[in-house]
């Protein structure tokens, strides 16, 4: 997945394994949370769908 601050909100994006993007829309991110607090938001929103293998959300650079 990808993030992206647009028009001063946060968009959630997947990424295809071609490199396209398409919109998340069943997640509303708040706008004025800052990008340290992004991971913990994600991370709460996507609990359900932790695994042994990937136990939370993590950043990748």
């Amino acid at each position: 997945m990808l993030i992206k601050r647009l028009e001063g909100n946060w968009v959630l994006f997947t990424v295809s394994g071609k490199g396209l993007l398409s919109r998340v829309g069943d997640i509303a991110i708040p706008a004025e949370l800052s990008p340290q607090e992004l991971r913990s938001f994600l991370d709460d929103m996507y609990h359900e769908q932790a695994s042994a293998a990937h136990p939370e959300v993590i950043r990748l650079d």
